[in-house]
């Protein structure tokens, strides 16, 4: 998955675990689509401390979702909805299910 769209699903799961003021400039950044400048303009900080808040959001939506997995369900789920054998279905829920114990 692209990174930008991948940071934008993390984004949507895990933003409510994010401090506000840096949710709305990941936002801007990632949703918005505008320069880290422009964000720097628009909040009155430097460039630096826009990419140094992006780069600590993006880390901890790695981290949350290292630990919870819940996108990485979420694109499983969605895969089982495509699929019309129910063997393959049970096998891929069960996968799922298992999916923490799998990782470790």
């Amino acid at each position: 998955m692209d990174k930008f769209l991948y940071y934008n699903e993390l984004f949507l799961v895990y933003k409510d675990l994010i401090k506000e003021s840096n949710r709305e400039i990941f936002d801007l950044y990632y949703g918005e689509n505008m320069t880290m400048q422009e964000i720097a303009d628009l909040k009155n900080i430097s460039k630096a401390r826009v990419g140094s808040i992006i780069k600590n959001v993006e880390k901890k939506l790695l981290n949350y979702e290292e630990k919870l997995k819940i996108v990485l369900k979420n694109i499983k789920l969605e895969h089982v909805l495509e699929l019309n054998d129910i063997k393959e279905i049970k096998k891929e829920i069960n996968d799922i299910i298992n999916i923490d114990s799998n990782m470790d």
